[in-house]
């Protein structure tokens, strides 16, 4: 197998890895964002108000999204599944 090959599949895996992860990393980044403002605000500097929050905002885009989270690394999988023959 080619480099270029190669190099096109881990360039595809690491992009499937980001778009699959985006959407919790940014939610639990806005989430923890905004209590930190609020703790800023409010002088509470409780370190588990931030926990909660993130835990409950991640199952949330997990309910939502991990049914097309699920098709994508399924499609993923396959398409390196197809991939097998030509790697002699």
């Amino acid at each position: 197998m080619e480099g270029d090959k190669l190099l096109s599949l881990m360039n595809t895996m690491l992009w499937q890895s980001m778009v699959v992860s985006g959407p919790i990393l940014v939610a639990a980044l806005l989430v923890g964002l905004l209590i930190s403002v609020l703790q800023v605000a409010t002088q509470l500097q409780e370190m588990t108000l931030s926990y909660v929050p993130k835990l409950f905002v991640s199952a949330l885009v997990l309910m939502f999204l991990g049914s097309w989270m699920l098709h994508r690394i399924t499609q993923f999988a396959t398409a390196m599944m197809a991939v097998i023959p030509d790697l002699g």
